[in-house]
């Protein structure tokens, strides 16, 4: 009888990726994948996430879970939360083999090893002693219209909130060779899209010599097949009238930049150790509209951080009106053991937290709507993923997601959209 497995992901667009290219290794090993909801499976991974208090929490949880679906079953945990706290890890009941945030390659054969021999096993080692990036190729993928390509690990900048850098380790990129092989690979499989993602992916190259992302993205281009090229999230300081330039005559890349902001207050950002001010991360916005006036732009915000004054929250609210962001994403500050910031006396109130956090997510709201209607009647085209009720459903290439009604089949195709309504969904016509 065939053996399954599970994977139970936590987190990020790497975490996502990780997830995908350990099953391939699973499936490759003989394993059968199951459904997480519905079936027991002989072998569980959790891929855990560790941002904040939430994210080590909710991999506790589901560490629990996935020993009382099956008793019997062995249980991995992978991921930033394995890597940061793995003795905290292992002592967890259930837990039969801790591996981390590297050598995920051998996943299979430690999971065999700990069964056979009715040991555990506890590979995790120093991260910040990883110089090349590791990785796990993948040749098909569970989406059949975009998959993840992780280009980038680690980060170097240490931010006061952040625990990332200590489970991830520094910098380390993946070379533009094999970036190129597995986007052919993926061509060949099918997919349109290539979502390019890692922990820093704007720091892409830096330990390459003279590589930088937009020479990524460049030969990436060049491979049929691909249509589009999305980035997951970039720091601002990528961004210039050069790259810019690039960027435009690489008709594959998809007008939606995330940019990583985190607070409108220029004293909180450099409490934070962010390597920008309010000043320069609006200028950047400007240069990406002079280019792209249509683009998508996104970024994420933290709330409440330790000494985040009344103004200094207004001062996030007023970026947000003044850059018009087509969506934010809004955290509360969560202090993260063994950080600068979990160390101040100034930590901010939860209940004002929330009270931050609905005020800014009732205004990102109305700027959400506002970009919907700059787009209103534009025609754009749209890679359909699903169907769902009667309706396709897919994103522009500045990321609105769409729906429109078709008696024919319209999943991995890209077609011209015209956006006619302005609902939650964007409602559409087929041109």
């Amino acid at each position: 009888m065939a053996k399954t497995f599970s994977i139970l992901t936590l987190g990020c667009k790497v975490n996502q990726y990780e997830s995908e290219a350990m099953a391939e290794l699973f499936e490759k090993n003989g394993y059968i994948q199951v459904d997480n909801d519905t079936d027991v499976a002989d072998v569980y991974i959790v891929n855990t996430c560790t941002v904040t208090n939430l994210s080590d929490r909710k991999s506790r949880q589901y560490i629990r879970r996935a020993k009382r679906e099956n008793p019997d079953s062995t249980v991995a945990v992978v991921g930033c939360y394995a890597q940061v706290a793995p003795k905290e890890v292992e002592k967890i009941e259930g837990v039969d083999v801790v591996i981390g945030t590297s050598e995920r390659s051998k996943i299979v054969d430690l999971i065999e090893e700990a069964k056979e021999e009715d040991k555990k096993i506890n590979i995790v080692r120093d991260i910040k002693k990883d110089r090349d990036f590791q990785f796990i190729k993948i040749d098909e993928n569970f989406h059949k219209t975009r998959s993840y390509m992780k280009v980038q690990d680690g980060c170097n900048r240490y931010c006061t909130y952040c625990i990332i850098p200590y489970a991830r380790g520094t910098i380390r990129s993946r070379r533009i060779g094999d970036c190129v092989r597995e986007a052919i690979r993926l061509a060949n499989a099918g997919y349109k899209e290539i979502i390019l993602t890692g922990i820093h992916v704007g720091s892409y190259g830096v330990d390459l010599g003279p590589v930088r992302l937009i020479d990524l993205i460049e030969a990436i281009a060049e491979v049929d097949g691909i249509e589009r090229i999305r980035l997951s999230s970039v720091e601002p300081n990528i961004i210039s009238e050069d790259f810019m330039r690039r960027a435009i005559a690489c008709s594959k890349l998809c007008d939606h930049f995330h940019l990583s902001l985190q607070s409108g207050s220029n004293k909180v950002l450099k409490d934070m150790n962010r390597h920008y001010n309010r000043e320069e991360f609006i200028e950047k916005t400007k240069i990406i509209k002079k280019y792209m006036p249509y683009a998508g732009l996104t970024t994420d915000i933290i709330v409440g951080f330790p000494g985040e004054s009344d103004e200094d929250f207004e001062d996030s609210m007023s970026i947000v009106r003044e850059v018009e962001f087509s969506k934010v994403h809004v955290f509360k500050y969560s202090k993260r053991k063994n950080t600068p910031a979990a160390d101040r006396a100034d930590q901010v109130d939860g209940n004002i937290k929330i009270k931050r956090s609905e005020e800014l997510i009732k205004l990102q709201d109305q700027y959400l709507k506002k970009f919907r209607e700059k787009n209103m009647p534009r025609t754009l085209k749209v890679l359909f993923e699903e169907f769902d009720q009667g309706y396709y459903f897919g994103y522009t290439d500045n990321y609105i997601r769409v729906k429109v009604k078709s008696d024919k089949d319209l999943i991995n195709k890209i077609l011209d959209v015209r956006l006619v309504d302005n609902e939650e969904v964007a409602f559409g016509e087929l041109v």
